[in-house]
């Protein structure tokens, strides 16, 4: 594992945008892991700002999103297929058609996790995943439990997770309590995985996460495992 501990988040977000940009430039047609929330969003600026100036080419990149909201569709402002038009995809020269989110308004939510696997292993799995934290140790929606789950998955949403995600709703009652996610096979069989961390309410779970035992019950303790780890964190 290589962590890096930085000062602040404009300088976590640099570095985590140079080594997915060092990854598209040495391998044009990878394929990318995102994540949403508010950790990526200066990672995402930085690299949409590389690619305006010309030097980062994401035209041959293919991109899958690690989860989104059950019953949000891609014009739900909230949907994490909105955030990522928003905030990336349409700032940078990707064929929208390379980009893949999880379908959380699919009539059979069982067969859209299986073809979700299935896409991600057509593509020869993940290059570089992107991941945040959250406060209970779950990456992407995979929450705390007594089993790490391999697939795809629909999860149940802890309360901790919608309390921590309702900022970004009207109220709290209007966050989804439901998700499809990512599960920690794709997660773990990806290349490299980078997980960025911003915040000092995040020090107690990045620490537990990292530098503590392996279990389910912290999900992103299993990342300690993977043999290409690189870990940003910063406390302001």
């Amino acid at each position: 594992m290589n962590f890096i501990k930085v000062d602040s988040y404009e300088r976590l977000s640099k570095i985590a945008a140079d080594i997915i940009a060092a990854q598209v430039i040495l391998k044009p047609d990878c394929v990318l892991g995102l994540a949403t929330g508010s950790s990526p969003l200066g990672t995402y600026a930085n690299l949409a700002e590389k690619c305006q100036k010309g030097e980062l080419d994401f035209s041959k990149v293919t991109s899958v999103n690690l989860d989104e909201y059950v019953g949000l569709d891609s014009g739900n402002d909230q949907s994490y297929r909105y955030f990522m038009n928003k905030n990336l995809f349409t700032k940078i020269n990707i064929d929208i058609n390379n980009t893949n989110v999880p379908n959380g308004c699919a009539d059979d939510i069982e067969a859209e996790c299986l073809r979700y696997d299935k896409l991600i292993e057509s593509l020869g799995g993940i290059d570089l995943q992107l991941l945040g934290i959250g406060l209970d140790g779950h990456i992407g929606f995979n929450e705390p439990g007594d089993k790490f789950i391999k697939g795809t998955n629909l999860v149940t949403l802890d309360p901790s997770t919608i309390e921590a995600n309702s900022r970004f709703f009207a109220s709290v009652d209007d966050v989804p309590t439901k998700a499809v996610t990512m599960g920690m096979g794709a997660i773990m069989s990806a290349k490299k995985v980078l997980l960025i961390a911003n915040g000092k309410n995040k020090k107690e779970i990045v620490e537990k996460s990292f530098f503590g035992p392996i279990t389910p019950y912290v999900p992103a303790s299993i990342l300690q495992l993977h043999n290409d780890l690189t870990v940003i964190y910063s406390e302001n």
